[in-house]
């Protein structure tokens, strides 16, 4: 049979790592602020920036490095803090802990949840709050939606989805969402058919789609497989709280090439979408404070220059990505 665990059951694991250090934080240093927006249906006021911390966060810094970058996002007014409980098998959210101790009040909480066995989910849920040295997220992602098929495995009756609601109901989770980075179709009717609050999904300038033709391939904005033309609309439809992810395609649309463009030009690009958060990895310190001024003089995109931008990356890009993406569960 099937377990869900009880609000009480979650947090009684959960309470035994609370510290006194946390118990007596001194208040939370006062941060530059950043341009908000609403984060859809659950009426949350975020910031436009979020720190990632998948590969480009684990990959590069010590446990200490990486604690010192996340206070270092918190002063800079990224209060958006992005996770999963597979990144770093665990590592990530072990040293967002060690900050959320003393600063939990400052973040708006989001981590992630792979597991499609529902008793097994359940349990890495709870590992994710003794990590994260909380009682609660603000906001659980089903994770990598990847097919239909397994779309029917999570919303099976006493599924992870069932599971994750009875958590949302028991405010240990206060907010529910679904991720997705290669094929936009499954996360389309998950958001049709169910009650979620958010989506994070794979948006940047490269993946408004191409189409085939003799001589190679020329963008389209309207071809399939695009998470802007396909589940963008459909998660907006139901006013859900959208994140972008992948807004500089894990590295590879940066440059000064004639197939690249700047970090800032991808970062304004995704900004200028109808998202709520644009959820940025930063593997050095360097780039904090550089996508914060970036997020705190963003200007809208004309729709002209956004789709002459989109158009000449996806020319360059769009199968790559797509490929690439296909086989990748990080964030950034």
């Amino acid at each position: 049979m099937k377990r869900v665990l009880t609000r009480r059951q979650v947090l009684a694991g959960t309470a035994v790592g609370l510290t006194a250090t946390a118990l007596q934080a001194q208040p939370p240093k006062p941060t530059a602020a950043l341009p908000r927006r609403i984060l859809g249906r659950t009426g949350v006021s975020v910031p436009i920036l979020g720190f990632g911390s998948g590969s480009r966060f684990t990959n590069f810094y010590t446990d200490d490095a990486g604690e010192a970058a996340v206070r270092q996002a918190l002063d800079m007014g990224i209060t958006y803090l992005d996770t999963a409980a597979g990144y770093g098998n665990g590592r990530s959210e072990t040293i967002y802990g060690r900050v959320l101790k003393t600063r939990r009040a400052e973040v708006f909480l989001a981590t992630k949840n792979a597991v499609r066995d529902t008793d097994q989910a359940l349990r890495v849920f709870e590992q994710s709050l003794k990590r994260l040295q909380t009682d609660h997220v603000d906001l659980l992602h089903i994770h990598n939606l990847a097919s239909e098929e397994d779309l029917a495995r999570l919303e099976a009756k006493g599924g992870v989805i069932e599971a994750f609601y009875k958590l949302r109901e028991q405010k240990v989770v206060r907010a529910l969402g679904m991720t997705a980075h290669a094929n936009p179709y499954p996360l389309k009717l998950a958001i049709e058919r169910h009650d979620l609050d958010c989506v994070q999904m794979a948006l940047n300038a490269a993946l408004v789609g191409v189409v085939k033709y003799e001589g190679g391939y020329k963008p389209d904005p309207a071809a399939p497989r695009s998470f802007e033309t396909v589940a963008l609309p459909a998660a907006r439809k139901k006013n859900l709280g959208i994140l972008a992810m992948k807004v500089f395609g894990q590295g590879h649309l940066v440059g000064d090439g004639s197939d690249t463009v700047s970090a800032e030009t991808l970062l304004r690009y995704a900004l200028s979408l109808p998202i709520a958060v644009a959820v940025v990895g930063m593997q050095d310190t360097a780039m904090i404070p550089q996508n914060a001024a970036w997020a705190r003089t963003f200007t809208p995109m004309a729709e002209a220059e956004m789709k002459a931008l989109s158009g000449r990356l996806s020319a360059a890009h769009k199968v790559a990505m797509d490929r690439f993406l296909a086989h990748h569960e990080d964030v950034c």
